[in-house]
């Protein structure tokens, strides 16, 4: 993450099956040192070092953002040809397996984040110092963050509350139910949001907004209106966040870490990593898997052409909308807007597979600084805009549209944003009851889309059958679980249904 968090980096060495039974992947092979608990937890400043290791797993959670995308019905997998990157090819068409290592990739990434959150816990009694509550805060949140992404991947998981899981334990702790899973997360943001600052001491930390957020967030996805609204207008009601004005300010640096920003992945491009170790990246990699192939042109920098935007989704927005070119890159209307670029040489870009003509114009590389190392397409700096003010307004929108018993503070909410959206109050919704929902529900699309909550948004209302080709009910709706989980678990762990 960018060094606003931090001045070194520790590695932490948290083995565990769960995160190492294909590989060692989130581990430094040759760590500068390692520590355990005999040794470490001494005073607030190792406290404050694990903390930074457990942050630092939030970089690879660029493959949950680009793959929410692809597996939905905005965008096309892409990339160069159809067996580029099999797992996510495969996970656009609905035809994955266990045998995924992109797939893989997220359980074990996001596994190795409650790992080391849950090593700080574990310690959580060892050392006193002044401010512990805060650290402890940020562990829990982080720890939700990370089990939240799994529960909604892959339902169910393991869970040792606050220990870190050990070599044998995946033959002798079960797989939690889904409803369980949800419990610790509420339980970890509740303590977070009484705990934690409303200001964060540092760009990137999490704050009591961020974690009343995804609180309100959790109970969406469990059905919990009423608990949602009141959660998400803890947020709206604080007063610390606004919506910018330019929707398009959002994405590009100088909008980074703004007044719509609940909750923002930092990402550098000053450090570099290869594709050997795409977790390792300081960069966001999902920027330069989306650009644009072979591009030389003004604003952008060349990419792999993954996450190609459909014309459908494209034709989601209304005429009007400011948002479709933001959201929206079409390449070849920006090339005839821009022949005079370079003395007249214009734009030149390739087409790769599935081609749209259309690219994830949030989350495509951006010129880079003089100052940038590494591979162009692993180290872009954008940020990831984990969860926007706008969001928490459609969540908010949502639960008290589906809760049934605040219609007229719904529209409010969901109005808000439209009227950014097309600058005027014209496009005002009016609706109520079922209708009002389907407004807020298509709103979310045209406002977060390029943003990887897509796929989870069709899910948890039930209405990914139909709008994601090749998706099949009571099946799709979860992931499975990477093959080697269940070798290594000697049929402790059941697969997901249909796989």
């Amino acid at each position: 993450m960018k060094k606003y968090l931090y001045t070194t980096v520790i590695t932490l060495t948290l083995f565990s099956t769960l995160c190492i039974s294909c590989s060692d992947e989130f581990v430094d092979p040759t760590p500068e040192y390692s520590i355990d608990s005999e040794n470490y937890f001494n005073s607030k400043a190792d406290y404050d070092q694990a903390l930074i290791a457990a942050y630092d797993l939030l970089q690879a959670s660029y493959a949950n953002v680009i793959l929410g995308e692809i597996a939905s019905d905005n965008t096309l997998c892409g990339g160069e040809s159809p067996t580029d990157v099999i797992g996510w090819q495969q996970i656009d068409d609905m035809i994955h397996t266990p045998v995924n290592s992109n797939l893989r990739d997220i359980w074990n990434w996001m596994f190795a984040g409650v790992q080391r959150a849950n090593y700080i816990l574990e310690f959580k009694d060892k050392t006193d110092f002044q401010g512990k509550n805060q650290v402890i805060a940020e562990a829990r949140f982080l720890r939700a963050y990370y089990q939240f992404e799994l529960v909604k991947w892959f339902g169910g998981i393991p869970m040792k509350g606050d220990a870190r899981f050990k070599i044998g334990d995946e033959k002798t702790i079960p797989r939690s139910s889904k409803e369980e899973v949800f419990a610790s997360i509420e339980a970890d943001l509740t303590f977070a949001a009484a705990n934690l600052s409303p200001i964060a001491s540092q760009k990137g930390r999490v704050t009591k907004g961020a974690a009343l957020a995804l609180l309100g967030k959790a109970y969406l996805y469990e059905n919990k209106f009423a608990q949602a609204a009141t959660a998400l207008d803890g947020v709206i009601t604080s007063g610390k966040y606004s919506l910018v004005t330019d929707y398009n300010s959002i994405f590009e640096m100088d909008g980074e870490n703004n007044a719509e920003s609940v909750f923002e992945v930092q990402y550098t491009d000053v450090e570099g990593a290869g594709f050997g170790c795409l977790q390792c990246s300081e960069g966001n990699v999902a920027v330069g898997f989306s650009g644009v192939r072979n591009f030389s042109g003004p604003l952008f920098s060349s990419g792999f052409s993954f996450n190609v935007p459909t014309k459908e989704g494209a034709d989601a927005f209304e005429a009007g909308d400011k948002r479709k070119d933001v959201a929206i890159l079409d390449i070849a209307a920006f090339a005839a807007a821009n022949t005079n670029y370079d003395g007249g040489k214009g734009v030149s870009y390739g087409k790769g597979n599935e081609d749209t003509g259309y690219f994830n114009r949030k989350y495509i590389p951006r010129k880079r600084s003089s100052a940038a190392a590494g591979d162009l397409n692993l180290t872009n700096p954008n940020n990831y805009r984990a969860i926007r003010y706008a969001d928490v307004l459609l969540m908010a929108a949502e639960a008290y549209s589906r809760a049934g018993n605040n219609d007229a503070k719904a529209r409010d909410y969901l109005n808000q944003v439209r009227r950014r959206a097309f600058g005027d109050n014209n496009h005002d919704i009016t609706a109520s009851g079922q209708a009002l929902t389907d407004f807020i529900y298509a709103e979310r699309r045209v406002e977060l889309f390029g943003e990887g909550h897509r796929f989870f948004d069709l899910v948890r209302t039930g209405k990914a059958v139909g709008k994601i080709p090749g998706f099949t009910a009571n099946k799709n709706e979860l992931f499975p679980l990477p093959i080697e989980e269940i070798q290594f678990a000697n049929g402790n762990w059941q697969q997901n249904p249909g796989y």
